[in-house]
């Protein structure tokens, strides 16, 4: 260990002086803390030169011969050594070849494989990667692959052709040696390129551009298949066409047949009549997709086919094989489930299908995709909260608020199933609670008077929070024979904030944004709450310190379960990889979210938290959280937050030593000396990426 460690202080000062020197021709690239290269040293930056960029430049054919030219380059745009003798880590680079001929809509591959499937005995073509192709360095980071595949004589040499390429810089070894345990860790890079042309020269008139990895990466932060090496969507299409199928199972692995089914998961038909969807891969692995619950409505299909060029193609190009991966319990060739029969190819889909008629509900595309709580019928809720007096300590405060449809007109209170307002505070952390239900409140000239029944504690200090919600179910009739559809529309939850006794009122401090939500979850709420709660803001007032499934839960399953927000939401996004259950009970019904698969880094904190508000220490005057299913309680406020995903019995025991519980009995935690902000386990250190 000493010589090594010798050997590496020895080599950084030789090669930290070269790299410095040569990086400093340019702009260098500043890392962010949330990287894990911030924590490295100047030396050893210098040293591992991290990163990788791979980029194609051209592509030639002679004859039947491919060629790509393409440089590999750091972070910093200084060149790598393929083979990893010059600068550190070997760089492999995996090669597809497709085309895409006029008239076509998908990719063909020139290179494929047969695989025979251990299980079922079967064969299956499928899509491959180039093998037996020959490298040249050309200087600088610059090489020249020949491919191993040779074109057929009668290639479309009018077609568009594409060149793929996902490449892999891996550096854990190296890192390991060194002793940069942040390298260690995560210190593999991918790199994705795609590069288009013609052969013969012309103009690229032919693309596939349906879905692109911006879209992907709304939730996925960022797209990570196969290992993490494929991670555009540009690549993905190259082999995920009709040409490649899994033999262990049979599916296709198309790719707008395997990720319609993908996002359904649990809703496709099939799933719900005991099939199961799944995908065997690599060294017969299960790729079990019937538990996945798309984060919003899967009718949302502009969330994924939206800015490409071809984006529409959803909805103006309708097909049976896309229809039918989301509709898998419809049979064409039989007409079994179609209403309009039959159909034996695509030429007719688009006669009932059409692409947009202006209606809701109608067999357009657009039409029966309408999602119900969205509907243009819905006159809308819209709920402003006035003003709150008597807001002294003990009294019992007055709310005057409006309720008003999207138009502006005055909503009778009595149509309405709900209208509740919900008091809390204080806002430094919610620990008292009450909610009431306001359909009585007294109509006035310009608006509703309520007057709570349950009076503000006693020793009311600081600021307090008064919230609504209102809903109302509604009926409509679509365009076609019998239609008939009952929904619940709601109001945005408006939240105000008011000081006790007048004094000056200090808002909550934001945690997450509704936005960072929103972008997995399009409308926060509409697949729990009945759509009834959907604002950030607003669900602290129920989800604080204090709140537990208690009288929710049957007498039989307790004791109760947190439903704090910063701890139920950290267990939630962990879901499958809890280690162990958390299963939630509303009115005596169970949740289990084990089972929960989140599409991103857990690790990226930013995905939801705003203000650094994830970092320690925490504010001070934050409450103790209820845990009476947890490893101890109450937690502080630290541990409630990180016990949330680290849910292990060893974690919880590292939560509780940390904990101290002074004479007076006042609890403190020290979490922030090791891990604030600035410390070696820094929260922002230990979840770099």
């Amino acid at each position: 260990m000493k010589a090594r460690k010798s050997g590496y202080a020895f080599l950084l000062l030789i090669l930290a002086g070269i790299a410095i020197t040569g990086a400093g021709e340019g702009v260098q690239r500043k890392y962010l803390r949330t990287e894990k290269e911030f924590y490295l040293t100047q030396a050893e930056l210098a040293f591992v030169r991290p990163g990788l960029g791979l980029e194609i430049q051209s592509v030639a054919v002679n004859g039947s011969e491919v060629s790509v030219t393409f440089r590999i380059a750091d972070d910093q745009g200084q060149p790598l050594d393929r083979l990893g003798i010059e600068t550190p880590g070997t760089v492999s680079t995996s090669w597809i070849l497709a085309r895409i001929q006029p008239g076509d809509t998908q990719y063909t591959s020139y290179i494929t494989r047969v695989q025979q499937s251990p299980i079922t005995g079967q064969s299956a073509t499928q899509a491959a990667t180039d093998s037996g192709g020959s490298y040249t360095s050309l200087g600088d980071g610059v090489y020249r692959y020949t491919f191993g595949t040779r074109l057929p004589t009668d290639f479309p040499a009018n077609a568009t052709h594409t060149v793929g390429v996902y490449s892999v810089r891996d550096l854990r070894v190296i890192a390991e040696q060194l002793g940069l345990t942040q390298l260690v860790r995560t210190g593999r890079y991918i790199s994705n390129d795609t590069y288009d042309f013609v052969p013969s020269g012309g103009e690229i008139t032919q693309v596939r551009d349906v879905v692109r990895t911006e879209s992907c990466n709304q939730c996925h932060d960022p797209l990570a298949l196969h290992g993490g090496s494929r991670q555009i969507t540009q690549l993905c299409i190259l082999c995920h066409q009709p040409q490649t199928t899994d033999p262990d199972t049979g599916n296709t692995v198309d790719f707008k047949v395997m990720i319609h089914k993908i996002h359904r998961g649990e809703g496709l038909p099939s799933v719900e009549a005991g099939t199961p969807y799944q995908i065997i891969g690599f060294n017969q692995s299960v790729n079990d997709y019937s538990h996945v619950v798309f984060p919003q409505d899967v009718r949302n299909c502009t969330t994924c086919h939206q800015q490409a060029t071809q984006a529409d193609l959803w909805k103006t190009n309708p097909t049976r094989v896309v229809c039918g991966s989301c509709h898998d319990n419809v049979n064409f060739s039989t007409g079994q489930n179609h209403a309009g029969g039959a159909q034996v190819d695509d030429s007719r889909c688009s006669i009932c299908h059409t692409s947009n008629t202006g209606l809701e509900f109608d067999l357009s595309v657009d039409g029966v995709h309408t999602i119900p709580n969205f509907s243009r019928q819905l006159r809308g809720i819209n709920v402003e909260i006035l003003e709150v007096t008597n807001t002294n300590p003990g009294q019992k405060p007055t709310v005057s608020f409006t309720v008003k449809d999207d138009a502006g007109n005055p909503v009778d209170l009595t149509t309405l199933n709900r209208m509740r307002l919900t008091l809390a505070g204080p806002t430094s952390d919610y620990t008292f609670r009450v909610q009431e239900n306001a359909g009585t409140a007294v109509a006035g000239p310009v608006s509703f008077s309520y007057t709570f029944n349950a009076a503000l504690p006693s020793d009311a200090t600081g600021t307090y929070a008064m919230g609504a919600e209102a809903r109302r179910n509604v009926t409509f009739s679509g365009p076609l024979l019998g239609q008939s559809f009952t929904t619940q529309e709601s109001a945005f939850n408006p939240v105000v904030y008011f000081g006790i006794g007048g004094s000056e009122a200090v808002d909550r401090r934001q945690v997450v944004s509704l936005e960072n939500c929103n972008t997995c979850h399009k409308t926060l709420g509409v697949s729990f709450h009945g759509l009834a709660r959907t604002n950030t803001e607003y669900c602290p007032l129920c989800h604080n310190p204090n709140f537990t499934d208690a009288d929710q839960r049957p007498a039989d399953k307790l004791p109760a379960q947190t439903l704090n927000l910063r701890t139920m939401i950290h267990r939630i996004h962990t879901g499958e990889e809890l280690n162990n259950e958390y299963t939630t009970y509303d009115v005596g019904v169970p949740e289990t979210w084990n089972e929960v698969l989140f599409p991103g880094d857990r690790r990226n904190c930013a995905k939801c938290h705003v203000n650094e508000s994830n970092q320690l220490p925490l504010p001070a005057g934050l409450a103790n959280t209820l845990a009476p299913r947890g490893f101890f309680s109450p937690l502080g406020p630290a541990a409630a937050a990180c016990l949330g995903c680290h849910d292990g019995e060893a974690a919880a025991a590292h939560a509780f030593q940390m904990t101290a519980t002074f004479p007076s009995g006042r609890t403190a935690e020290s979490c922030a000396v090791c891990h604030g902000e600035g410390a070696d386990f820094a929260v922002s250190r230990m979840h770099s990426r």
